[in-house]
């Protein structure tokens, strides 16, 4: 009973990432016109900021478009999706702080305040109107 309930537990984890990666796929299908839009749009790219979990920006390796008004998540020049609230404090505020992207989500910022949650589609269609 206890190996079965375990089976299940270990099913349910494989699907939930099979679904967060079909999903994923999606969204970076949605990133990849933006991009080809940008560019065409002659849509500036600009260095990333950072933002730190003690309030201060840091510089990052990255380029790119912010996605929203309050500069949290981007999109990187060659279509990386970014989340830029990172960990950090004086060292990363002098040094700067090294992207990594993560899988892209068609919702963006589930269970976040009004404002900085949405489509994916949306966020993308907002940057491209320049707004």
């Amino acid at each position: 009973m206890a190996s079965q309930r375990a089976e299940d537990a270990r099913r349910r984890v494989e699907l939930q990432e099979q679904d967060r990666r079909r999903e994923g796929a999606a969204a970076q299908q949605l990133i990849d016109a933006f991009v080809v839009s940008a560019r065409e749009k002659g849509l500036a790219i600009e260095p990333l900021q950072a933002q730190l979990l003690d309030g201060h920006t840091a510089r990052t390796d990255q380029r790119g478009w912010y996605l929203n008004a309050s500069h949290s998540l981007a999109i990187g020049e060659h279509g990386e999706y970014f989340q830029l609230v990172v960990p950090g404090g004086l060292k990363e505020r002098i040094r700067g702080v090294k992207l990594e992207s993560s899988l892209p989500p068609l919702h963006v910022g589930r269970g976040g305040r009004d404002g900085e949650t949405g489509y994916l589609k949306e966020f993308l269609a907002w940057r491209l109107a320049g707004d």
